[in-house]
């Protein structure tokens, strides 16, 4: 087993995997990483079949050690990373030897970055998962002089792999499709919606997100509307026509009325929108989000085809003169002595 010490917290840090779904009839939302693409890319570079349990940074990351040789992932939202002051690549993959500090400081853009070791955290479980969940207080924020007990890394010596940048921490367009309550708003709502380019208010939590414009979106035929089931994704008016998109810790039933819900794909975007983004929401049919619709398997498998080795920029390697550069160099007698 390795342990993972947290020596300094910057932003919010928790444990985080795909979370528990299967629980709403008792009240427990799924829960789990806001950005669930991260951990499919971390679960990529890394080699492994299946998503890890990792550290969820909001806003910010924090110095980190262990007490074995580990691969780690940095996935998600851009943060500056040096081990022992050298820089390291983000959306790649870098070893931890025993004694090197990893630090890891604010976002450059998003939210949301995720720092996965090769082994998967290896916390208790609960209902078959190791996600915090803040909103009903299984878990808490970790803080400096944390230790994490860590699966052994698998294999250590694997070379260091990088995946492209992805570009869903901009904002964006988020496509929607119809809900239950659609009809409920007229028509001209419907349109004046889907032509505004919203702004990522500054209210917002792993409960759900604030889109933030000046209209209004408001329905009359609402009144005694009875609560339901809602779930990540589903986009709530409040009571003033504010709308919100509801996320991984989202309460399990709600009563206000909801004019469509954002497709899962789309869900990492509003997640690593940082305040003031602009998300557009663009309304699509159940046809085009069907075929837009793939599971998180068949994601993983395809960003594993998209992981390369990862080529250092010798600039950068402050050992440099330590490694063998040239093998097989002779006298130049070979023939001779031959």
């Amino acid at each position: 087993m390795t342990t993972l010490t947290i020596k300094r917290a910057d932003g919010i840090l928790t444990v985080q995997d795909m979370g528990r779904p299967g629980h709403l009839a008792q009240g427990l939302s799924r829960g789990g990483a806001m950005d669930r693409r991260a951990l499919l890319e971390a679960a990529a570079l890394l080699g492994a079949r299946a998503p890890l349990a990792a550290i969820e940074m909001a806003g910010g990351g924090g110095q980190f050690s262990f007490d074995a040789p580990t691969r780690i992932a940095l996935t998600g939202a851009p943060m500056s990373a040096t081990l022992d002051e050298e820089a390291l690549r983000w959306n790649a993959t870098h070893l931890i030897a025993p004694g090197q500090v990893l630090r890891i400081s604010g976002a450059r853009a998003g939210v949301y970055g995720y720092l996965t070791p090769a082994g998967g955290i290896a916390s208790e479980p609960w209902l078959e998962s190791r996600a915090t969940h803040l909103t009903i207080g299984i878990g808490t924020t970790l803080s400096a002089g944390d230790a994490l007990p860590c699966n052994d890394d698998p294999a250590p010596g694997r070379p260091a792999y990088g995946l492209a940048a992805d570009t869903r921490f901009e904002g964006g367009t988020i496509r929607v499709i119809d809900g239950p309550h659609t009809a409920l708003f007229d028509v001209e709502v419907l349109e004046a919606f889907y032509a505004t380019a919203f702004t990522r208010g500054p209210r917002g939590n792993r409960q759900g997100v604030q889109l933030a414009a000046e209209p209004r979106f408001t329905t009359d035929h609402a009144k005694g509307l009875a609560s339901d089931l809602i779930g990540p994704g589903d986009l709530q008016m409040t009571g003033d026509g504010v709308p919100y998109v509801l996320m991984a810790e989202c309460q399990t039933v709600g009563g206000y009325p909801r004019i469509g819900t954002v497709l899962p794909a789309d869900l990492p975007i509003v997640a690593q929108a940082a305040p003031g983004a602009i998300l557009r929401p663009r309304r699509v049919t159940l046809e085009e989000a069907l075929a837009a619709t793939r599971t998180e398997e068949a994601e993983l498998r395809d960003l594993a085809t998209r992981c390369a080795p990862l080529v250092r920029d010798p600039a950068t390697i402050h050992d440099l003169l330590s490694y063998q550069l040239v093998s097989g160099v002779t006298a130049g007698d070979d023939l001779e002595r031959d």
